[in-house]
């Protein structure tokens, strides 16, 4: 390993034990192997996921059954590389995106490298994640960010990602309309996606005032509150739906809103089986997908943030330090709460 002498022998890490129970640990520096970059954590931005492994110890089949380190959304500066790697980037500002697909499988032969089926995804069970002082990645997932994107925003690409896959998927072109259900951190993210790739008409509901009122200065065109009308009764019509509620009654109405052969992007975190309304979705050619992760989308991130088109640095709400992350974590619980940032250095 190539970088600087001075690095220290341990580094601090923010542990889920189980359940609502977090410890700090001292831990050994990671050892950059090849390929690889060692990176000293700068920012780490708290997701949803991160929460629901806090509060329920699971999502769906990945379960926290040893301890685990969290945090998934990060950036940092390189401060070593392994063989195979120039040694001129040590010192670059890099964001990271935190899977170690294969390479090899049939998913990523194909591009889908999201779907490799022996994916290491930073914070998911077993692999450790980056609420701790250094890490080390792949070297072509540090991607080098310019001056002008700080840490908190470079960190917070792993969400405009997930945003970006998502409005690839809902086919999102100049003069598009669109419905996204929730103004959280992504549907937020997800508002301002769609107008940067030409959506005319961006529409979001949520069941909260406050949170309306905020997707207006992030892209929404319009806002609904579900409760008081079903978009399903207000002749939306609109090219797609992208779901980042996770709620059933929003991915129902969602569906019925788009016109023929609209789609459907299912991106929130719900209930893990929902009723569907098939003969709608068959009279009309909707089509219904997913989205896992996310594929080859830095890039266009870093663009739409180094160009001002998206707004990330002011979604940050509430930062916190290495002692601190159960705060972090339960930050979400305050309607004023949009995205919290950890600092392990």
């Amino acid at each position: 390993m190539v970088g600087s002498t001075s690095l220290p022998k341990t580094m601090r890490a923010s542990v889920l034990l189980r359940q609502k129970s977090l410890t700090v640990e001292e831990r050994a520096v990671p050892v950059a192997g090849v390929g690889e970059v060692l990176v000293k954590v700068a920012a780490v931005g708290v997701c949803g996921s991160d929460v629901h492994y806090y509060r329920e110890g699971h999502i769906g089949d990945f379960i926290v059954d040893s301890p685990l380190v969290l945090g998934h959304e990060l950036s940092g500066i390189i401060v070593a590389v392994g063989s195979d790697v120039d040694a001129v980037r040590v010192g670059e500002r890099v964001a990271i995106e935190p899977q170690r697909p294969c390479r090899t499988c049939r998913e990523c032969r194909a591009g889908r490298y999201n779907l490799c089926p022996d994916m290491k995804f930073y914070a998911t069970p077993p692999i450790d994640g980056a609420f701790c002082g250094y890490v080390t990645i792949q070297a072509e997932f540090a991607h080098p960010i310019p001056d002008c994107v700080s840490f908190e925003a470079a960190a917070l690409l792993e969400p405009l990602s997930v945003a970006i896959a998502s409005i690839r998927k809902a086919q999102i072109a100049p003069g598009s309309s669109i419905l996204i259900a929730g103004a959280g951190p992504i549907g937020i993210i997800t508002a301002q996606t769609a107008r940067a790739f030409g959506a005319s008409e961006i529409i979001v509901s949520d069941l909260i005032s406050a949170k309306r009122d905020r997707a207006l200065q992030y892209g929404a065109t319009r806002v609904i509150d579900p409760v008081a009308s079903d978009p399903a009764t207000l002749n939306l019509d609109v090219n797609a739906f992208i779901d980042a509620s996770g709620s059933a009654r929003a991915v129902d109405s969602g569906i019925r809103s788009v016109r023929p052969a609209g789609i459907v992007v299912l991106v929130g975190l719900g209930n893990p089986e929902m009723v569907l309304p098939v003969s709608h979705i068959q009279n009309l050619e909707i089509t219904v997908t997913g989205i896992f992760r996310y594929v080859d989308t830095w890039p266009t991130a870093i663009h739409l943030v180094a160009s001002g088109q998206v707004d990330l640095d002011s979604l940050v709400t509430g930062r916190f330090d290495l002692d601190h992350v159960q705060e972090a974590l339960e930050s979400d619980q305050s309607e004023d709460s949009l995205k919290s940032i950890v600092y392990p250095n």
